[in-house]
Formats: structure tokens, sequence, C-alpha cells
């Protein structure tokens, strides 16, 4: 177990995603991390759920959740592959900035 750091614990609480992708309940963000490798992404899925009069997350899915996630997984790899294009100067300079979010 690593000791706590409360400096790390805010810096990380307060990292924005660079890029959102939801479709109906199911969401997704990419989130960007610079290593000595360059710069790599993550991709974190939820799904929104009502509880009450809260709206509220989950990670965990249902059979009719599935074709919704692979959807919006796809479209996350679909976009860090297009940043890394862009990256390498290789761009078409269309689509989303970095920091924004697609709902469909």
């Amino acid at each position: 177990m690593y000791p706590f750091d409360p400096d790390m614990e805010n810096e990380s609480m307060s990292k924005k995603p660079v890029h959102e992708v939801r479709l109906g309940r199911i969401k997704a963000a990419i989130w960007e991390n610079d290593t000595q490798n360059g710069t790599l992404h993550n991709v974190t899925l939820s799904r929104l759920y009502k509880d009450g009069d809260q709206w509220k997350d989950s990670t965990s899915f249902g059979r009719d959740d599935l074709p919704l996630v692979a959807k919006v997984a796809d479209l996350c790899h679909t976009w860090i592959f297009q940043q890394k294009r862009e990256d390498n100067g290789n761009g078409n300079g269309g689509g989303k900035e970095h920091g924004g979010k697609e709902d469909f």
C-alpha cells in the first residue's frame, strides 16, 4: 500500500476528462495521462440511472446495456486514434477539439 498523499488526491480529483461520449444512459470519460513514453489515454464507462429524484451512476451493466457500451467504447477508440493522428501531424483538422463532448 502506498502512503497517503493529500496533494496527489486533490490533483487527481480536480482533473477532468479530455473528452466525453454519451449514448442514452451509457457514458464514457476519456482521460489523458502524460508519461515518459508519451500521452496515453484511459476510458471509464458508466451507466446513468435515477434513484428517486436523484441521478446516480454505476459501473455495472445489464444485458440490454451492452450494445450501447460497445458503441460508446468504439467511439472512444476512434476519438483516441484521431488525437494520435492529429498529434503526429497527419490530421485533417476536422472533428471536436480537446475537452469536447459528444451526445447522441
